[in-house]
């Protein structure tokens, strides 16, 4: 009875159309794990190779600083893998060797100058940028953008030039202007966007309930612009403590900043002891690695590289 129910109801045959979608299938099939391993081995090797670049960049960025501080606070240090005693003469000699009380001094009027003219002329230029559309506001923004596009030094002598002609070269207010050409175009490219970011409706509702333009700005507009230009004025005190090129053609034996003073003193004539020379490199290292580490609290670098993009686009 079995072999005539298997006879009455046989199996039915594989036909090539169903071998054909079942090759067809198999073709479709996730691939093994062998060709996966052959796949991702180049880029398996491709992140090692960026991975291991990019880290000997950075251990090499770590011993150097490494050994600028050691060096800074080290009695005598010479052919040992550490020095044969510790001290802290060299940032005393470093203070009275090269008057960084007065370097410092400079320093501060510099940047704080720069930053208060740059946020004040900055922020409504950013503001009128950013509310009115009016023809070749692209190329406006695009010239404004040009001192932080090109280097320093394609402007800085033909500016360092006009300045000794017209006497303002060495003058604290000289190294001031100087640093002041792509401080304000800094806040210009930080604050638009974020003013943008502010509805204009809030404006029309102050109008409404009658206030005029002093109240908008003090009581509407201010506050909400505090973190902007919080954040613009931090970036350019970076900028500006580390702005070399400009302050290097523009100052002074008197108007020095700290990092063109660092530069005298590694390469003036006379005998210097290194380890005052890298005592004041780690001060001005200090300072600058503070405010950036303060600046970084408010504001994000990527958002400014994609405004920059934008505007370039």
């Amino acid at each position: 009875m079995a072999s005539d129910h298997h006879a009455a109801h046989p199996w039915p045959a594989t036909t090539p159309k169903a071998n054909g979608n079942r090759e067809g299938r198999n073709d479709g099939a996730q691939p093994s794990r062998a060709e996966r391993q052959r796949t991702s081995l180049p880029d398996r090797l491709w992140k090692a190779l960026v991975w291991g670049a990019m880290g000997f960049f950075l251990l090499n960025v770590v011993l150097l600083i490494a050994t600028v501080a050691v060096n800074s606070v080290a009695t005598r240090w010479f052919g040992t893998l550490l020095p044969q005693g510790f001290t802290l003469h060299w940032y005393a000699q470093a203070w009275s060797d090269f008057q960084l009380a007065s370097v410092l001094w400079v320093t501060v009027e510099v940047v704080g100058a720069v930053v208060l003219l740059s946020v004040v002329l900055g922020v409504p230029a950013a503001y009128a940028l950013a509310r009115v559309q009016f023809p070749g506001k692209r190329f406006v923004m695009l010239i404004f953008l040009l001192p932080l596009m090109v280097p320093p030094v394609t402007y800085g002598i033909p500016m360092a030039t006009v300045m000794y002609k017209v006497g303002l070269a060495g003058t604290l207010s000289g190294v001031i202007l100087a640093n002041l050409v792509p401080a304000l175009p800094f806040v210009i490219l930080v604050m638009t966007p974020f003013i943008e970011q502010i509805d204009p409706n809030l404006e029309s509702a102050a109008r409404i309930f009658g206030a005029n333009t002093f109240r908008y700005f003090r009581y509407v507009l201010l506050p909400l612009l505090v973190p902007g230009m919080l954040a613009a004025g931090l970036l350019v005190l970076v900028r500006t403590i580390g702005m070399f090129e400009l302050t290097f053609f523009t100052a002074g034996p008197a108007t020095q900043t700290l990092v063109v003073a660092l530069y005298y003193a590694v390469f003036s004539t006379g005998v210097r002891a290194p380890q005052s020379i890298d005592a004041m490199a780690m001060i001005y290292m200090a300072i600058t690695l503070i405010w950036v580490l303060i600046a970084l609290q408010f504001v994000s670098p990527t958002q400014i590289v994609s405004r920059v993009k934008q505007q370039k686009s």
